[in-house]
C-alpha cells in the first residue's frame, strides 16, 4: 500500500509568493493506490527562521482551503509548510515536500517608492509611444535575497540590470485601478549584486490610458502613465535595503514609437537605445519623470496567476488572396502576437491581423475601429522581435514590406492567456462534437485574458458580466479559474454601485456614450451571485461565498427594486434580455422571442434561491428565511404571468421552458407538461437553437432532466444553422458570437456586432461533461462526485477527465449495440454516485478504479435522465 501527500497549496495561489493574506488557508491532494482509501487525520508543519509549528495530529477529513493554524502573517513573512496524513487503518504518508510561502506588503506603510511618470508628447492618433524609465541604486553586499514588487498605471515591462524580470506579459493588468491596483512580486535574489544597479521600466498605455470600449474613446482613467517599483533586498546580518523609483529616476521615449492594445505596436528598431537598463548608462540627456500622488492603500497582491506566452503556433499555409496580398494561416483562431525573425534587409514589415477571410482577403470589418496592425522597421541587421504592449485576436496575418518572398520559417504565433493550470478534457466518437469542445477551450483561452472577456478582436474586449455567468460552469471545469475569479469579484464588489447594482461589464468604464440607460441588468449583474455560486460548488470555497456575500445581496436587491412590489418589473425601460436570441434581426439582437420581463423575473428567482442556499452553508438562518420567501413569491410571479396552469409558456419559446425548469419555477404537477412542450417547441423549432446567452445554457439540461434525452441529443447533434455544430462546419476553431457570425456563403454577418471568437454559446461544454461524458459534482469541491452518463447510439464512446481539489477524477464509457460499458476513477478521499443508464438504482463507490456494464437501449436513455438532479 502507498500513500502520499502531494506538496501543500495556499489559497488559489500557483505561485505563492508576494501573496496578500495573513491566514492563508492550505490544502493538499493524496495518492493512494489502496481501494476506498479516505483521510482520516493530518499534521500540519509549519516553518520560520523563529523555528517549527507543528499542529500535531489532527483527527479531521479536511484536506481542502484548511484554516491556517498558526499566528497571523505579516508582511514580507516567510514560511516553509508541509504535511502528512494518515488514514482510517492508520497508515501514514510521509512528510510531503516543502511548499515555501512568501507574504507581500500587507501594510501600505511599508511602501517607500514614488509613482513616477514619464515625459510624453502630446496625445496622437492610433496608439501613443512607450517610455523607458531607469533609476540605480547602490546595494550593499552579503545579499541573501531580492524580491523587486512592481506596479503600474498602463501596462510594463521590468528589467535588472540588463535582464528581464519574470515572464508576466502586459503587467499588471487591468483591475479598477481607483480601488484596486494590483502589483506583483519577483524573485531577483540572481538579478542583483552588490554595488550599482538598474532598474528599467518600459511602460505603455494599455487598459489605463489606451484605447478602450467603443467609439474611440481614450484617456478614460487617466490621461499620465506612471510606474511604482520598489526593490528589497535582505543581508546576511539580518538588514534590509529598500530602493526603488523616485524623483531621481529619468525617462527618454524608445524604439516602441506606437503601442495600444486595440490599435497595434510600432517597433523601429533604429531607436534602440543599448544599454539602458544597465548599470552606469549616461542618461543626462533623458527627461526628469514627474511623481504622482497615489494612495499605498489601493495596491493588492494578485488573487489568480500572470498573462503569459503559453504556446507557439507555426503557420499551415501561406496564401495568396485575391488582390495579390499575402496571408499566413496559422489554423486556428487565437489570441495573442506574432514573433518575427526580422532579416538584415528588412525595411517597414507591417502586419495586419483577422480571425477570419472574406472571399480569399484579410476579414477586418468585424474589428470596428481596432486596426489590429504591428509595424517593425529594420536597422540593418537580423533580429528577433515580438511585440510588448498589444495582442490580438486572429487566426490569419497579412504580411506586407517584406523583401522577397514571404518565409513562414520566420513567423510563429504566440499565445497569450492568463496562466491557468488545465484541469478538465474531454472526447467522444463524433469528430464535430469533439471540435466543438475544443473551440471552446480556444475561446476561453482567448478571452480570459487577466479579465474574462466578451472578445478578443474588435473595439471592445470588455468584461462582460452575462457572458461569464453562462460561462463560469464550463470554465471552471476546464482551468483552475479560482484565483483569476476571485480577483474579479473583487473587482466586481468594487464597481458595484451604492445601491446594488452590478455594472453590465467589470471593471467598469464608462466606455460607451451611445449605451441606453441601463437599471438592474437582469442576466448580467447576477453574475454577482453565479460566480461565487460557481465557485463554491467547484472548488469547495465557502470563504468565496462570505467575501462576496455584501455584492451577493445587494445585486439581489437591486434587482427586486426594479422588479417591484409586485416582481413584475413594470417600470419598462431597456434591458438586454435573452441576448441574440436565434430569432433576434441581425441588428436588434435583444428582440428576444421571450420578453426580457420574463427572463428577469426567472433570473430574480434563481438568484434568490442561491442566495438562500448561500446563507444556509453560512448559517445565517434569517436571511435564509428571507431569500426563500423571496424565491417563492418571485417563482410564484413567474406562473401566475408566463405560464398556465397546466405548465404551458405564455410566449412558447424554448428559454420559457428552459429556464422555468432548470430554476425550479414550475409546480411539480407541472413540470412533466413543461417538458413535452418543450421538446414539441424544439421539434417545432426544425430541432434548432431557438434561444440567446441566457436561455442556451439550460436547453439541453431542461430536456434530459424532463425525460427527452433523444430531443436533446438531437438538438445537440444539429449541424443547420442555428446550432452549435454549424460554425464547425463552417470550419471555426473557436465559438462565434452570433449563430450565424459567417453566412453559409462565407460572407460575414451583415451586423455591426459580429465576433468569431466568443465563449458565451460555448457554455454547453459544461453538459458535454456534466452529462454526455457524466462526471459532475455532487457535493462542494467534489467530495462527492455524481456519476451519470446520457449515451446515445450515435456515440460509440466518451471520455472525460477532472483534477477536482482532491485528485483527479475519470469517466470512460463505450456503446457496442446495446452493450453500455463504464470505467469510474475516484479521487482518495471521496466518493461517487454512480447511475447507470439502465435506469437501475444508483451505486455508491469509495476511491479507486470501478468498472460497470449493463445493457442499454435508446428508450433508456427518458429513464436515466429523469433520475438526475444535479
Amino acid at each position: 500500500m502507498s500513500i502520499a501527500a502531494r506538496p501543500v497549496t495556499v489559497e488559489h495561489h500557483r505561485e505563492p509568493i508576494g501573496i496578500g493574506e495573513t491566514r492563508p488557508r492550505l490544502s493538499w491532494i493524496v495518492d493512494a493506490d489502496q481501494p476506498g482509501w479516505a483521510q482520516r487525520a493530518y499534521e500540519i508543519e509549519i516553518v520560520s527562521d523563529a523555528g517549527a509549528f507543528t499542529t500535531g495530529r489532527v483527527e479531521s477529513v479536511d484536506q481542502v482551503l484548511v484554516p491556517w493554524p498558526a499566528e497571523a502573517l505579516g508582511s514580507r513573512a516567510r514560511r516553509s509548510v508541509r504535511v502528512r496524513v494518515w488514514g482510517a487503518e492508520g497508515d501514514a504518508s510521509d512528510w510531503s515536500a516543502p511548499t515555501v510561502l512568501e507574504t507581500g506588503l500587507l501594510d501600505s506603510a511599508l511602501w517607500e517608492a514614488r509613482m513616477v511618470a514619464p515625459a510624453l508628447p502630446e496625445t496622437g492618433d492610433g496608439g501613443e509611444p512607450a517610455a523607458l524609465l531607469r533609476g540605480e541604486a547602490e546595494l550593499r553586499g552579503g545579499i541573501v535575497r531580492a524580491r523587486v514588487r512592481a506596479t503600474a498605471r498602463g501596462v510594463m515591462t521590468l528589467r535588472i540590470n540588463g535582464r528581464p524580470v519574470g515572464d508576466d506579459v502586459l503587467h499588471p493588468g487591468w483591475t479598477s485601478y481607483a480601488r484596486r491596483l494590483r502589483y506583483r512580486t519577483w524573485d531577483v535574489t540572481e538579478l542583483v549584486h552588490e554595488g550599482r544597479n538598474a532598474l528599467g521600466v518600459h511602460l505603455a498605455d494599455g487598459w489605463y490610458r489606451g484605447y478602450l470600449g467603443f467609439g474611440g474613446l481614450r484617456d478614460l482613467y487617466g490621461d499620465r502613465t506612471a510606474a511604482l517599483v520598489q526593490l528589497e533586498v535582505e543581508h546576511a546580518d539580518g538588514s534590509l535595503t529598500v530602493v526603488g523609483s523616485d524623483e531621481t529616476w529619468r525617462s527618454a521615449l524608445g524604439p516602441v514609437t506606437r503601442a495600444d492594445l486595440y490599435m497595434g505596436e510600432t517597433y523601429d528598431a533604429r531607436r534602440a537605445i543599448a544599454g539602458w537598463d544597465e548599470p552606469g548608462f549616461d542618461d543626462a540627456a533623458w527627461d526628469a519623470v514627474s511623481t504622482v500622488a497615489f494612495d499605498p492603500a489601493t495596491l493588492v497582491a494578485p488573487d489568480g496567476p500572470a498573462v503569459r506566452r503559453t504556446e507557439t503556433i507555426r503557420p499551415v499555409e501561406v496564401r495568396t488572396s485575391p488582390t495579390g496580398r499575402t496571408i499566413l494561416d496559422f489554423g486556428q483562431n487565437l489570441v495573442g502576437r506574432l514573433r518575427v525573425r526580422v532579416p538584415a534587409d528588412a525595411g517597414e514589415i507591417v502586419l495586419r491581423h483577422a480571425e477570419v477571410l472574406e472571399h480569399g482577403e484579410l476579414g477586418t470589418r468585424p474589428l470596428r475601429r481596432a486596426r489590429a496592425t504591428d509595424v517593425v522597421l529594420g536597422d540593418g541587421t537580423a533580429f528577433t522581435w515580438e511585440p510588448a504592449f498589444t495582442f490580438h485576436g486572429f487566426r490569419y496575418a497579412e504580411v506586407s514590406g517584406w523583401r522577397g518572398d514571404v518565409d513562414p520559417l520566420a513567423f510563429e504565433a504566440v499565445v497569450l492567456h492568463t496562466d491557468m493550470r488545465r484541469v478538465g478534457t474531454f472526447s467522444c466518437s463524433d469528430p464535430l462534437l469533439d471540435r466543438l469542445h475544443e473551440n471552446v477551450v480556444w475561446g476561453m483561452r482567448g478571452n480570459f485574458l487577466d479579465v474574462p472577456t466578451d472578445c478578443p478582436q474588435r473595439d471592445e474586449r470588455l468584461g462582460w458580466t452575462g457572458d461569464l455567468m453562462a460561462f463560469a460552469p464550463t470554465a471552471a471545469y476546464l482551468y483552475d479559474t479560482s484565483g483569476m475569479l476571485t480577483g474579479w469579484l473583487a473587482d466586481l464588489a468594487a464597481d458595484q454601485h451604492d445601491d446594488g447594482n452590478v455594472p453590465v461589464y467589470i471593471p467598469w468604464a464608462d466606455v460607451d456614450p451611445n449605451m441606453p440607460p441601463l437599471g438592474a441588468e437582469a442576466g448580467w449583474g447576477d453574475a454577482a451571485t453565479v460566480v461565487p455560486w460557481t465557485l463554491y460548488e467547484r472548488y469547495g470555497d465557502v470563504e468565496i461565498l462570505r467575501r462576496q456575500w455584501g455584492s451577493m445581496t445587494g445585486w439581489v436587491e437591486a434587482l427586486a427594486a426594479r422588479a417591484g412590489d409586485a416582481l413584475d418589473f413594470s417600470s419598462g425601460g431597456f434591458s438586454f434580455g435573452d441576448w441574440l436570441d436565434a430569432a433576434a434581426p441581425d441588428d436588434q439582437p435583444w428582440a428576444a422571442r421571450l420578453p426580457w420581463q420574463a427572463v428577469a423575473t426567472a433570473y430574480l428567482a434563481l438568484s434568490a434561491r442561491i442566495l438562500r442556499d448561500a446563507a444556509a452553508v453560512l448559517d445565517r438562518p434569517e436571511d435564509e428565511a428571507r431569500y426563500a420567501d423571496l424565491f417563492a413569491r418571485t417563482a410564484a410571479r413567474y406562473r401566475d404571468e408566463y405560464v398556465t396552469p397546466t405548465g404551458r409558456a405564455a410566449f412558447p419559446s424554448q428559454t420559457a421552458y428552459a429556464l422555468a425548469i432548470r430554476f425550479g419555477l414550475l409546480l411539480p404537477e407541472q413540470e412533466e407538461h413543461a417538458g413535452e412542450l418543450m421538446a414539441a417547441q424544439v421539434a417545432a423549432d426544425g430541432f434548432a437553437i431557438g434561444s440567446g446567452f441566457l436561455g442556451t445554457p439550460h436547453v439541453l439540461d431542461a430536456l434530459a432532466d424532463t425525460g427527452h434525452a433523444a430531443t436533446a441529443w438531437r438538438l445537440l447533434l444539429q449541424t443547420e444553422c442555428p446550432s452549435w455544430l454549424y460554425a464547425v462546419t463552417m470550419g471555426a476553431t473557436t465559438v462565434w458570437e452570433r449563430w450565424n457570425s459567417m453566412l453559409p456563403d462565407g460572407s460575414i454577418n451583415p451586423g455591426e456586432m459580429t465576433s468569431f471568437n466568443h465563449y458565451a454559446f460555448g457554455a454547453v461544454a459544461d453538459f458535454l461533461h456534466r452529462r454526455v461524458g457524466g462526471l459532475a459534482p455532487a457535493a462542494p469541491g467534489y467530495r462527492r462526485i455524481r456519476v451519470a452518463p446520457l449515451p446515445t447510439p450515435e456515440l460509440t464512446w466518451a471520455r472525460t477527465a477532472h483534477e477536482t481539489p482532491y485528485g483527479r477524477a475519470e469517466v470512460s464509457w463505450t456503446l457496442e449495440d446495446d452493450a453500455f460499458a463504464l470505467e469510474v476513477v475516484v479521487p482518495p478521499s471521496t466518493e461517487a454516485e454512480i447511475v447507470l443508464p439502465d435506469g437501475s438504482e444508483p451505486t455508491i463507490v469509495g476511491s479507486g478504479t470501478h468498472l460497470f456494464a449493463c445493457a442499454f437501449t435508446a428508450g433508456e436513455a427518458a429513464a436515466v435522465a429523469a433520475s438526475f438532479t444535479g
